[in-house]
């Protein structure tokens, strides 16, 4: 086996000994089973040449050529291995993560050589700089035993590819099993392709997650390069005040636009948040709770869960309110569910709220929070009627920038 950190830099001679330069990258044609190299990048001063492999000779001490070689161009689905894979992420199918590639390994077969797998271990990094068998010994003197961490082609599917290219080898399955601020922490460094490519492998609510685990500027950026059906799309993944933060960094004609092609109950939610944007607390609530009546019983709100909640982002607490839609009490799900059938509401609720406006100050209602060991208040107008929820989750940014992280 050839490791690329071993071959990198070194001489390029031709079978009668004239200096060629030296070795820079190969370049591999893509394949879903082994990619085969098909020339060497040779590099002398400023200038770069290709040559097709078919005119190695040999590898030793130094690269061995044909004395009557061709030279070549890169051709399509052909990338170059230290340009494209070294360094870079890829997604590992066995493990579900996105690890680092530190070296390329290659294998002779008959008279062609196959790129066969990646190491993402720290001898990886110790071999391109020469220090992996001095590190062996030290490790070994310790009677402690350090290993590569091989990766075979098969269990990888690289992210960083030119062009924006992803080659996609039917493994969905792995992308749903990793941690979506994993895939979304990939996606902000990726090009837009990669990202359309990888979000429509996702069920609805794994790419939810991974696009609320975009940070907003981003989310901005990806979709101003969308078209517009393409953006409602994006939109459908994502909560009320989130999409609320994304059109407000657009000017009001195109803003507009993307509102009027909404579905008609995103839509009217949508206009709903926007009027209370500029708000401290309005721009953070979403919409999105439940509201039962306190004869309702447990059985009734049982079904109405999931009649209307089934794609809340969040749904830990449900508020009681009376005929006029005044808000009147509050119980969580576990009270709820630790109640038998035929309780009604009134019998179990806490009807001691704790509640804010939309001009409450952030600070206070993450105080409030904090105070009383809430995850989520209720908003209410002058009227004591509910406009919406305030969670912890929203107040992220000033946790945050009070932690000075």
């Amino acid at each position: 086996m050839l490791y690329f950190s071993q071959l990198l830099n070194k001489k390029v001679l031709t079978e009668d000994g004239v200096d060629l330069g030296f070795f820079d990258d190969f370049i591999i044609l893509i394949s879903d089973i082994q990619p085969k190299v098909t020339k060497l990048v040779i590099k002398k001063n400023k200038k770069t040449i290709f040559v097709p492999i078919n005119f190695l000779l040999k590898i030793n001490k130094n690269f061995v050529i044909k004395k009557n070689y061709d030279l070549a161009n890169l051709q399509a689905n052909e990338l170059f291995v230290l340009r494209n894979l070294l360094d870079k992420q890829i997604i590992d199918l066995t493990g579900n993560k996105i690890v680092r590639v530190n070296d390329v390994a290659f294998q002779k077969q008959n008279f062609d050589y196959f790129l066969v797998g990646v190491d993402i271990s720290l001898l990886g990094i110790l071999r391109r700089i020469n220090l992996e068998d001095i590190f062996i010994r030290i490790m070994r003197f310790f009677n402690l035993n350090l290993k590569s961490t091989f990766l075979s082609w098969g269990q990888i599917q690289p992210l960083e590819l030119t062009r924006g290219y992803v080659v996609v080898k039917g493994k969905e399955e792995k992308l749903a099993k990793m941690l979506p601020e994993d895939l979304a922490d990939y996606l902000e460094r990726t090009s837009i392709e990669n990202v359309r490519r990888i979000i429509k492998l996702l069920d609805k609510r794994k790419a939810r997650e991974v696009i609320n685990s975009l940070n907003l500027n981003y989310q901005s950026f990806l979709i101003r390069r969308l078209k517009i059906e393409e953006i409602i799309d994006i939109l459908s993944y994502l909560d009320s005040n989130e999409v609320v933060d994304i059109l407000l960094t657009f000017n009001s004609k195109k803003r507009e636009e993307i509102i009027k092609n909404l579905p008609q109950d995103f839509r009217k939610k949508i206009n709903y948040l926007l009027r209370y944007s500029s708000t401290p607390v309005g721009e953070i609530m979403i919409v999105e709770y439940l509201q039962v009546k306190p004869d309702n019983t447990v059985k009734e709100v049982i079904d109405k869960i999931k009649r209307e909640a089934a794609d809340f982002s969040f749904l830990t607490t449900i508020y009681v309110v009376n005929e006029q839609n005044q808000l009147i009490g509050v119980f969580s799900l576990h009270e709820l569910i630790c109640q038998n059938l035929d309780t009604f509401v009134y019998q179990f609720m806490h009807q001691n709220l704790i509640v804010v406006h939309l001009k409450t100050p952030k600070k206070v209602v993450l105080h409030k929070m904090f105070k009383y060991d809430l995850q989520v208040l209720p908003v209410i107008d002058n009227n004591k009627k509910i406009i919406g929820i305030v969670t912890i989750d929203d107040l992220k940014d000033i946790i945050l920038k009070n932690l000075k992280i």
